[in-house]
């Protein structure tokens, strides 16, 4: 005769883990804002670690070791590869880590994929380096004719190629992506040029729709009273000019 075989035990459920926090080391810049951007548009979880640039927080020895360029934006995400954390540093190297993270607005798809990455690399190396030295010239370099033209210049020219790209499609890409939240916070900057962003009405109604999106709201909104704290007190502003401007390499 055989004995009864034991009955098993319903195994145990196991719950996925939720996501550890990300640390983002931030301050409200148009760089900054591409990355509270995102995070928020792919709900992530995420803490605010504070790097006040005028303060010179972005020399400090702990910093230095996640942004080797003493620039933020940085994440540190816990949950990286592997399941180890990750640092990164540079914005674009942060949004298109966060696209293949979570498969959001960075597509699979090569095609797809590569269109992004013209525009994003488009933002990088032309529409944010420029409208910066625009702003720079125009703001505290008043009397330096020539700077404030060329850089001036070279911001409308690249206007023109953006208002003309957005002719035909919503988006730089034509999803809604990375690139765009990468654009967006220096069009933002650049609409207090001489009220410029007019004369381009594709960029102006890309603008409005990119900014009327309930993530781009809250991301833009972080750390803002941070800045405002800043922008009221003449002494910090004197004190940020100093330590951002004339930079030279460190031992």
């Amino acid at each position: 005769m055989r004995g009864k075989t034991k009955p098993k035990k319903p195994k145990k459920k196991v719950r996925p883990r939720a996501p550890r926090p990300i640390e983002l080391y931030y301050w409200p810049t148009p760089n900054g804002w591409k990355i509270s951007i995102m995070l928020e548009e792919c709900r992530l979880p995420y803490t605010l670690v504070p790097v006040n640039i005028g303060k010179g927080e972005q020399f400090t020895p702990g910093f230095l070791k996640i942004s080797p360029n003493n620039r933020m934006p940085a994440i540190i995400d816990p949950d990286g590869p592997g399941g180890k954390p990750i640092s990164i540093f540079e914005s674009g190297a942060i949004l298109q880590y966060l696209g293949r993270k979570t498969g959001k607005f960075y597509p699979a798809d090569e095609r797809k994929r590569a269109e992004v990455e013209e525009w994003l690399f488009w933002q990088m190396s032309g529409l944010g380096p420029m409208a910066g030295q625009a702003g720079h010239f125009r703001n505290y370099a008043k009397d330096n004719a020539y700077g404030i033209k060329r850089y001036t210049d070279e911001v409308h020219r690249l206007l023109g190629v953006m208002n003309k790209r957005l002719a035909t499609r919503k988006f730089l890409a034509g999803a809604y992506s990375i690139a765009d939240m990468a654009c967006w916070g220096w069009i933002i900057a650049m609409g207090r040029i001489e009220n410029m962003i007019d004369e381009f009405p594709n960029v102006k109604a890309w603008r409005d729709r990119v900014g009327a999106r309930a993530a781009v709201k809250k991301g833009f909104a972080l750390g803002r009273e941070l800045r405002e704290q800043q922008a009221s007190d003449p002494k910090a502003q004197e004190e940020a000019r100093k330590i951002l401007f004339g930079q030279r390499a460190r031992n």
